[in-house]
């Protein structure tokens, strides 16, 4: 890990790409995860679509070594949406390219860049989606990592701590779509069915703020999912 970090003070544009690469590799040890997840109230394909979309990602990060920090969340976001099925590709495509335009230029990343660049990303799927907090999709999740974000700054404190919370955040997100009735996608069509499974864009949405924390704090590998009655 490099200094930078060390000190707590920004995220490089090398930690952006290892950050990614991570989330590429946790993607692919919890498609099966994501897979049962969404089979229980979706059409079953979530963990295979993030999967082919972030390993085509993984494909083009080499080619992205030199870029700005906004050009590599754009190709990101443009990856995901020519290679991601179902409603996955159009709403994670979606919070790299509204997330990409903060960060245009940027080598190097503040806390409060990456916090401007959440919340660009987590307002263009909330428009895109027309969800809100309490509808059982990944903006339970993003809400609240995004709101721990802001309310680490605010106290503060340094990268370290400010990813750790926002994926703490993100975890139980997640956990609170279990007893959700679901209001948007293929899994409100269950109505009152829905209620008692997690959702498996909350869920991959954790996976992405946990990776990031998973970087920023210097882990050698990939912690093991977390359940979904995990406290």
């Amino acid at each position: 890990m490099n200094a930078t970090l060390r000190t707590q003070s920004k995220l490089t544009r090398g930690d952006v790409l290892a950050w990614i690469a991570r989330y590429a590799g946790v993607i692919a040890e919890n498609r099966q995860w994501l897979t049962d997840l969404d089979a229980a109230i979706g059409d079953g394909d979530h963990g295979a679509n993030m999967d082919r979309g972030f390993q085509a990602v993984l494909a083009k990060l080499p080619a992205l070594a030199e870029a700005d920090i906004g050009a590599i969340f754009k190709a990101v976001g443009m990856t995901l949406l020519s290679t991601v099925g179902g409603a996955s590709g159009p709403l994670y495509g979606t919070f790299f390219l509204q997330a990409a335009q903060p960060l245009a230029g940027k080598t190097e990343l503040e806390l409060n860049d990456w916090i401007a660049a959440v919340e660009m990303g987590v307002n263009g799927i909330i428009k895109r989606g027309r969800a809100e907090v309490g509808e059982k999709t990944m903006v339970d999740t993003l809400a609240p990592a995004l709101a721990a974000l802001k309310a680490a700054a605010q106290a503060g404190m340094g990268w370290k701590p400010a990813a750790q919370r926002a994926a703490d955040a993100a975890h139980q997100g997640a956990l609170s779509t279990v007893p959700l009735v679901a209001r948007k996608g293929r899994a409100s069509y269950l109505g009152e069915r829905s209620a008692g499974h997690q959702d498996p864009g909350a869920t991959s949405a954790f996976l992405l703020f946990d990776s990031l924390a998973q970087v920023v704090n210097d882990a050698d590998t990939p912690a093991a999912p977390r359940s979904a009655h995990a406290a």
